[in-house]
C-alpha cells in the first residue's frame, strides 16, 4: 500500500503565502506524476498543478504566476508554494500521485487533504 500525507494548510490573509507539502510512503517502486488538486464547497475537484518525474510542470490558469510546484524524487515528496493568495483559493488541497508498486502495477493514490482558508 501507498500513503500520501499532506501538511502545511491553515488560515492566511489575502496576499499572504503558504507552503504545502506531501510525502509518499509505503511500497513504492516508482512515482510518475505528482499533482495538487483542490476542492471548494459545492464545486468540483480541480487540478491546481502537476509535475512529472522529469520535471515537466503544468498549472491551472487561475494560479499561474502565483503558485510553484516542486518535487524531490529521492524523498518521494512534492511541495506547493502558494503566494499572493486570494479568497477564491480557499479549498481543501489534495495531493495525488501516479505510483508503481512494482512491474506494471501503476495506481492513482490520493491524500486526505489539507484545508487552506484565505480570509481577513
Amino acid at each position: 500500500q501507498v500513503q500520501l500525507v499532506e501538511s502545511g494548510g491553515g488560515l492566511v490573509q489575502p496576499g499572504g503565502s503558504l507552503r504545502l507539502s506531501c510525502a509518499a510512503s509505503g511500497s513504492i517502486f516508482s512515482i510518475n506524476a505528482m499533482a495538487w488538486y483542490r476542492q471548494a464547497p459545492g464545486r468540483q475537484r480541480e487540478l491546481v498543478a502537476s509535475i512529472t518525474g522529469g520535471g515537466g510542470i503544468n498549472y491551472a490558469d487561475s494560479v499561474k504566476g502565483r503558485f510553484i510546484i516542486s518535487r524531490d524524487n529521492a524523498k518521494n515528496t512534492t511541495a506547493l508554494q502558494m503566494n499572493s493568495l486570494k479568497p477564491e483559493d480557499t479549498a481543501v488541497y489534495i495531493c495525488n500521485a501516479w505510483v508503481s508498486t512494482g512491474g506494471y502495477n501503476w495506481h492513482d493514490y490520493w491524500g486526505q487533504g489539507t484545508q487552506v482558508t484565505v480570509s481577513s
